[in-house]
């Protein structure tokens, strides 16, 4: 028994590089949910693009950071994991300075792209630190402290950032964030050491020939995109949420921080859904995840009730807290994504893994989140057509309108809601339709 905790007790201690790749993931983290909360803002506000074109442009910025990696990851193992850290951090620490010095439109997308590039190396190099700082039976624990960390660097980045959007400017998030990728810069320069055996022998044929074999399982495919439907509505934290809260309630609100309820839900709440839903199967948990989602578009949407009952603004009765009723709405729905995303996310992926062949899961789970790609990319298209239909962008309207006239055209702005209310029902009812064709198939 002694034996057994004094081994407990060190499989908590990790080695130098462990602690250097989760302060580096903690300034990237930081920067990149920093910007990523406020980019839509920026993309329409500064720089001058549409609400549709926005959203046409950052559904694939976003989905090529899930794209990409899998491919960056063969050749990260080519050229070292201190040199690719390097690279990475130098292309965002770039990437951002230059999109906070210019709004050209051309400028503006090849630093984008810069970006992309440069954060698609983020997850293999970090993530595959993390497993060579670690031993089979510490292996747990470094990922248990590693999301910690990720949960920690983005819920401070969308924290602290709207005392930069508010106070000097929108533009200037992106120094912000330049700052936070150059610090880790210099921590990848002088204090990460490369971990010994680096390479893992995976090639760029080895990942093309996994996503062929990923697209000859129908099942797998069929699930993705059957669960991209919950990270589209997720999607809708970045994508919609921002401009809505901020055209409907006014430049005071911060969405910023509202996003952060998700991160906190999981962090609280995700060991306890997996443990309660252990002994189900994979596809029925996520089921309930999906079943939530709907509720939650739809809480959303129930802001102008909750104001036609209260009011705009409404006490909580300690602290002298006060919300407008869009705002305890959207808490209330956002928090029900994230206890979704509890039953939803641990479970896609111990189901995808189980799919790969033995020997392949790595390979395998690089491709799990083709969903966020599929999400990312229809999910933020959607977005901006909504959002030009029903909360438009108030730059747009015709000069000389009184106050009234001008709450005319968002008067209907909470329909968009009612989009992914059926987007959330459709996909629940696939999922239900998967659920029992596979179990026939499987017999179980």
């Amino acid at each position: 028994m002694t034996e057994n905790t004094a081994e407990e007790k060190l499989s908590w201690k990790f080695p130098k590089d462990f602690w250097i790749a989760n302060v580096l993931e903690l300034f990237e983290r930081a920067a990149y949910y920093g910007f990523f909360i406020v980019l839509t803002l920026f993309l329409t506000n500064i720089v001058g693009f549409p609400d549709i074109e926005t959203g046409i442009i950052v559904g694939f910025f976003y989905g090529g950071l899930y794209l990409l990696p899998p491919f960056v990851g063969a050749y990260v193992d080519k050229i070292g994991f201190k040199r690719g850290l390097i690279i990475a951090f130098s292309l965002l620490t770039t990437g951002y300075f230059f999109l906070g010095i210019t709004s050209s439109k051309v400028f503006v997308l090849f630093f984008l792209l810069v970006l992309m590039v440069g954060a698609s190396f983020i997850k293999p190099l970090i993530t595959g630190t993390v497993a060579k700082t670690t031993t089979e039976k510490s292996r747990a624990r470094g990922f248990s402290l590693f999301y910690w960390i990720v949960n920690i660097g983005a819920f401070s980045g969308k924290t602290f950032v709207p005392y930069i959007r508010q106070g000097i400017g929108l533009e200037y998030v992106n120094f912000f964030s330049a700052a936070c990728a150059f610090t880790a810069l210099l921590f990848a320069l002088f204090f990460y050491k490369e971990p010994d055996n680096t390479a893992s022998g995976k090639t760029l044929e080895d990942v093309l020939k996994a996503l062929k074999a990923i697209f000859s399982k129908p099942r797998l495919i069929i699930l993705t995109l059957i669960i991209a439907g919950f990270w589209l509505i997720q999607a809708q934290l970045y994508a919609t949420m921002p401009k809505f809260v901020i055209r409907m309630i006014g430049e005071s609100a911060k969405p910023e921080w509202l996003a952060n309820v998700n991160p906190f839900i999981v962090v609280v709440f995700v060991v306890l859904v997996t443990q309660l839903m252990r002994k189900f199967h994979a596809v029925t948990s996520m089921l309930v995840g999906m079943l939530i989602m709907p509720v939650s578009a739809f809480s959303m949407s129930l802001g102008p009730w909750l104001e036609n009952l209260y009011g705009n603004s409404i006490s909580l009765g300690f602290a002298n807290l006060v919300f407008h009723p869009l705002t305890i709405m959207l808490i209330v729905g956002i928090s029900l994504q994230g206890l979704a995303e509890c039953f939803i996310s641990p479970r896609f992926l111990e189901y995808f893994s189980l799919q790969a062949p033995k020997g392949e899961e790595g390979l395998y789970l690089g491709f799990s989140h083709l969903h966020s790609f599929v999400s990312a990319v229809l999910g933020f298209s959607l977005s901006g057509f909504l959002l030009d239909k029903y909360c438009p962008d108030p730059s747009t309207l015709p000069a000389g309108l009184t106050e009234i006239q001008k709450a005319a055209y968002y008067s209907d702005a909470h329909f968009i809601w009612y989009y992914f209310v059926a987007i959330g029902i459709i996909s629940a009812i696939s999922l239900l339709i998967f659920r029992i064709v596979t179990k026939k198939i499987d017999g179980n």
